[in-house]
C-alpha cells in the first residue's frame, strides 16, 4: 500500500540531493576575473540591457503526459528483482562507493533492459563517459526500449546538438528542467546574461539522480554523468556513494519520475533547442560522436570493489541479486519548489532537508554525516546545538579549503567551523593531497580527491543516500531526491565507507590548545602531523576565504 504526498514523501506501510552550482560558478567568476571572466562580465551587463525572448508555449495535454511502466515479470529484470526480494515490503541495495563499479552498474541496466529506461540527471557531460551512456540508451531505444532522459538545463549549454541527435532516434524523448530562452550554444554567463530579466526563474535547479531500469531496478545517489564521478578524469575525481536499489522503494520512484517529467517546469527538447543539422546528419554525427573513436570503453572492472562486491553482472548473470534488505521510504522536493523559495530562508515543510532534519532530530546517540557543501547557517547550527545538548555525538566529513571546487563556499563553511567545534562536533576535511598519496588501489593515483558523498547515518540503523548537499542552496531553491532506510547492516557500511575517507584521506579539524586559533591533525605512517594553516593550500586562496568569508551571505551558497 503505497502513498504519494503532495510534499513529494513517498511512504509505505511502515512508515517508518559534482555540484558547482549555477550562482557558485557565476560568483566565481566575478570574484575572481580573469581576462575570460571580465569579458564574461561586460557580456553579463550587456545582456542586463538586451535581455531576450522567453520560452515558447507547450501545450501539456494529451500526450505530454506519460506514466511509467510498471515492472513485469515478463522482463528479466523484473523476473529478478521480484524473486530476489524477500517479501514485497522491503527494498534491497548495494552500495557502490566505487565510481566504475558504478559506472557499469549504469550501464548493465540499460544494456538489459527491455521495455523502459527512465534517466534523470542535473549533469550529463560531453565526454567519454557521457557519451558512453548515452549510447547506450541510444541502443536501447533501438531495441525497443521507450527511453525518457530528463536534464536539468545548466550544463547543456553548447550541447544542444548532442542531445537532439539522441532524440532522433526513435523510442527516445528528451525533456529540459527549466531550460534557458538563449544563448543556448554559450556558456553559462551568457545564458544567464540574456535571461537576466528571468533571473528568479534560471537561479533554481533540479539536482536529482535518478536511473530506473524496467520499473525493476534503480541508481540513486550523488553522482552525476561525467568522467570526474568514475575515476576516469585524469586530473581530478570525486569521492562519492550511491545505491543500486530494487523492491518497494522501485514504485515510489517512478512515481516522483513521473512527477517531474510531467511538470509544469518541464519542456521538450524539441522546444528549446534548435539545429541546423537534418534528422540523417544528426543520427550520423551521433554514431560519430559516441563511436568507438571519440568514446572508449571504460578499463576492466577489479574483481571485487572496497565493500566485498563484485560487478553487478555476475548477479544478473546468475538470475539472484546479493543485497541489504530493509525498510525504506523515498522523497524528492515538489518541483515547483524552487520557484517558493528563497536562499536561506525558512524551510519548506515539501524539502527534502526537511524530511532528512526530521530523522536527524530524532537521534538519540550518534549522527554521521558527509557533504561535500557544509554551510549550516542558524537553522542548522540550531539543530547541531539541540543534538549536542543531548550529548548526541556528531560527526561530520567535507572537504577542506583545498579541496572544495568552490573556494567561496569554504568561506562560508568557515564562519561557522569554530562554533561547531565548540559544541563538540568532530569535523574532518577531506584532503585531495592525502588522497593522491594513498597507496590503495580504489583511490585516485595522480589525480586531485573531492569528496562528493552526501550521507547521514542516524543511530547504526537509518541512512540517508541522495543528492542533498547541508547548504542553503539544496535546502530552499534546489530540487533534490534522497531515500530513508533502516538498516543496521547498510548502516555499518556507509559508516565503514565514511570511515574509510576520513581516515586514510581526510584532516581533523579542532580548537588550537594554545590560543584561539584552528589545528588540523593528521597520522601517517604512525606519525602524528599537527598543521596550524588550511592544508594544501597557497598563500593566495588562504588570503581570498579570509577576505571573503565575513561578506559573502548565505544566501548566495
Amino acid at each position: 500500500m503505497t502513498s504519494f504526498h503532495d510534499n513529494g514523501v513517498t511512504r509505505g506501510s511502515t512508515e517508518s540531493g559534482f555540484v558547482r552550482c549555477h550562482w557558485r560558478s557565476l560568483g566565481q567568476h566575478l570574484l575572481r576575473p580573469s581576462a575570460g571572466g571580465r569579458i564574461a562580465l561586460i557580456t553579463l551587463l550587456f545582456g542586463a540591457l538586451c535581455g531576450c525572448a522567453g520560452l515558447a508555449t507547450v501545450d501539456r495535454s494529451g500526450a505530454f503526459v506519460e506514466t511509467s511502466v510498471p515492472l513485469s515479470t515478463q522482463t528479466t529484470l523484473g523476473r529478478i528483482a521480484q524473486t530476489s526480494a524477500p517479501s514485497p515490503e522491503v527494498s534491497g541495495f548495494r552500495l557502490m562507493p566505487l565510481g566504475t563499479f558504478s559506472l557499469d552498474t549504469r550501464l548493465q541496466l540499460a544494456r538489459r533492459a527491455e521495455a523502459t529506461l527512465d534517466v534523470q540527471y542535473y549533469h550529463v557531460e560531453n565526454d567519454e563517459t557521457g557519451r558512453l551512456l548515452l549510447r547506450a540508451l541510444r541502443d536501447a531505444a533501438v531495441r525497443g526500449v521507450r527511453v525518457r532522459l530528463f536534464l536539468d538545463d545548466l550544463y547543456t549549454g553548447g550541447n544542444d546538438a548532442l542531445f537532439l541527435a539522441l532524440a532522433a532516434h526513435p523510442n527516445v524523448e528528451v525533456r529540459l528542467f527549466n531550460p534557458f530562452c538563449c544563448a543556448r550554444e554559450s556558456g553559462q554567463l551568457a545564458r544567464y546574461a540574456t535571461s537576466i530579466g528571468d533571473w528568479s526563474r534560471v537561479n533554481h535547479r533540479m539536482h536529482n539522480k535518478l536511473f530506473i531500469a524496467d520499473g525493476a531496478m534503480a541508481v540513486i545517489g550523488g553522482r552525476n554523468i561525467g568522467n570526474e564521478y568514475y575515476l576516469r578524469s585524469m586530473s581530478e575525481n570525486f569521492v562519492d556513494v550511491d545505491a543500486f536499489t530494487v523492491g518497494f522503494i522501485v514504485p515510489p520512484l517512478q512515481a516522483l519520475f513521473d512527477r517531474y517529467w510531467n511538470s509544469a517546469a518541464s519542456y521538450p527538447l524539441s522546444a528549446v533547442a534548435t539545429t541546423t543539422l537534418s534528422k540523417t546528419e544528426l543520427l550520423a554525427r551521433f554514431e560519430e560522436w559516441t563511436g568507438p573513436a571519440n568514446t572508449p570503453s571504460p578499463p576492466k572492472l577489479p574483481t571485487n570493489d572496497i565493500l566485498g562486491y563484485g560487478p553487478i553482472a555476475d548477479d544478473l548473470d546468475a538470475g539472484r541479486l546479493g543485497l541489504i534488505w530493509g525498510d525504506a521510504y523515498v522523497f524528492a522536493d515538489h518541483p515547483d519548489k524552487p520557484f517558493e523559495g528563497i536562499s536561506g530562508g525558512d524551510l519548506l515543510e515539501t524539502s527534502v532537508t526537511y524530511n532528512v532534519l526530521e530523522v536527524v532530530l530524532k537521534a538519540k546517540k550518534e549522527v554521521v554525516a558527509s557533504s561535500p557543501y557544509l554551510v549550516p547557517g542558524k537553522g542548522g547550527m540550531n539543530v547541531l546545538r539541540s543534538l549536542r545538548g543531548r550529548n548526541v555525538k556528531v560527526t561530520i566529513l567535507t572537504n577542506s579549503l583545498a579541496a572544495n571546487d568552490v573556494f567561496i563556499v569554504h568561506a562560508g563553511y568557515s564562519r561557522y567551523r569554530e562554533d561547531m567545534l565548540k559544541l563538540g562536533v568532530d569535523l574532518y576535511e577531506m584532503s585531495g593531497a592525502r588522497l593522491k598519496a594513498n597507496r590503495r588501489p580504489f583511490y585516485f593515483g595522480s589525480s586531485l580527491g573531492r569528496l562528493h558523498a552526501k550521507l547521514v547515518v542516524v543511530d547504526r540503523h537509518l541512512s540517508f543516500i541522495g543528492s542533498m548537499n547541508l547548504d542553503p542552496r539544496s535546502a530552499n531553491l534546489n530540487t533534490e531526491l534522497g531515500a530513508i532506510v533502516d538498516s543496521p547492516e547498510l548502516a555499518r557500511e556507509l559508516i565503514r565507507i565514511i570511515d574509510i575517507d576520513r581516515l586514510q584521506g581526510a584532516y581533523r579539524v579542532r580548537l588550537s590548545p594554545e590560543d584561539n586559533g584552528l589545528e588540523w591533525l593528521t597520522a601517517d605512517d604512525d606519525k602524528e602531523m599537527v598543521l596550524k594553516q588550511e592544508p594544501d593550500s597557497s598563500n593566495l586562496l588562504r588570503l581570498e576565504a579570509w577576505l571573503l568569508g565575513p561578506w559573502i551571505p548565505d544566501e548566495l551558497l
